[in-house]
């Protein structure tokens, strides 16, 4: 069994709130897209309520900002996920419903195996990537990080950066 794992948030500013016409094909799809990677493989845990409505929570104080926050067994699963399906037709269309974020919108990092990020944690991972760019703590798929646990070199000599796009 994995003893690390990899965490992702990635946020988004609405154009518009949920229930608002301009946002009404974004919401129709969110339901088919959440279940899509519930069941891809590699997939294990994402943020929602007890009812599985991630768009209730609130992990910033502009109520128009969007958390994504979901844990993976490898970068290839979600990198296959985001890129290899119908996510993907998804992600094209995100000028029609988000504006252009200012700051790190996305960032990756490992976690121990069984631990489920929060809100808190992936602000602070945001953050660091805004301020640090990519590092062991915080980076994206093109300049991603090995598990801590994929190499013994690494343990000794802190990881090495591997070109993913």
């Amino acid at each position: 069994m994995a003893t690390y794992q990899l965490a992702q948030v990635n946020v988004a500013q609405m154009l518009a709130p949920l229930d608002s016409p301009l946002m009404a094909d974004f919401v129709a799809n969110l339901d088919p897209i959440n279940a899509l990677a519930d069941q891809s493989p590699g997939f294990v845990w994402r943020l929602k309520t007890e009812e599985g409505d991630a768009t209730a929570i609130q992990a910033f104080d502009d109520n128009l900002i969007l958390v994504n926050l979901s844990v993976w067994e490898t970068i290839d699963a979600l990198k296959n996920y985001t890129y290899h399906t119908a996510h993907t037709a998804i992600m094209k269309r995100r000028r029609e419903w988000f504006s252009k974020f200012q700051g790190a919108y996305m960032v990756l990092w490992w976690i121990e195996a069984g631990h489920f990020p929060t809100p808190l944690e992936a602000r602070q991972r945001l953050n660091a990537l805004s301020q640090l760019g990519p590092t062991p703590y915080a980076f994206t798929f093109r300049h991603s990080f090995e598990s801590p646990a994929s190499n013994t070199e690494t343990k000794k000599s802190g990881p090495t950066e591997v070109s993913q796009i």
